[in-house]
């Protein structure tokens, strides 16, 4: 049984789109590339097919990835109207810690880039921020101590 991945529309659109690159275009070059290798000879000795080989084989790879992925994830859309803001999947925060204000975007585990401040839901800050609200102060253990944010604006 495969984990359900939580997503933001536009990293659902992400990952399609890769798909989409993989199979319409990425395919279609490593077979020409095979198929040119492949008149060169002896393929036992011919080291640009088994290299276009492997590449086949790690996008094949990546494409049941991600169709798994497509399939198995839940889009976390902002239906609900609610009169006070609450921070959830899709998300960006800003908050203050230690005397600094940064912003955050909550994003499902596959679209988390934290140089880029893209916070998995699954990580220990992306857990503290769920469910809170603007003024919440919040409180997260990481390896050098523990942190406190006070959440100042959520979109």
């Amino acid at each position: 049984m495969s984990e359900i991945k939580k997503l933001t529309p536009e990293g659902l659109k992400k990952l399609k789109d890769e798909l989409k690159e993989l199979k319409e275009v990425k395919r279609k070059q490593i077979t020409e590339r095979i198929q040119e290798a492949k008149e060169h000879g002896d393929l036992s000795e011919n080291a640009e097919y088994h290299e276009a080989r492997e590449e086949q084989s790690f996008i094949e790879g990546r494409i049941l990835e991600l169709e798994n992925i497509i399939k198995n994830s839940l889009v976390m859309n902002d239906n609900v109207i609610n009169s006070e803001p609450v921070v959830k999947i899709g998300s960006v925060v800003k908050a203050e810690c230690e005397g600094s204000l940064n912003e955050y975007k909550i994003v499902g585990s596959t679209e988390a880039d934290p140089k880029n401040n893209l916070i998995s839901c699954d990580s220990p800050l992306g857990q503290a921020f769920l469910g809170k609200k603007i003024k919440d102060h919040i409180k997260v253990s990481v390896p050098r101590g523990d942190l406190e944010f006070i959440i100042k604006e959520i979109n």
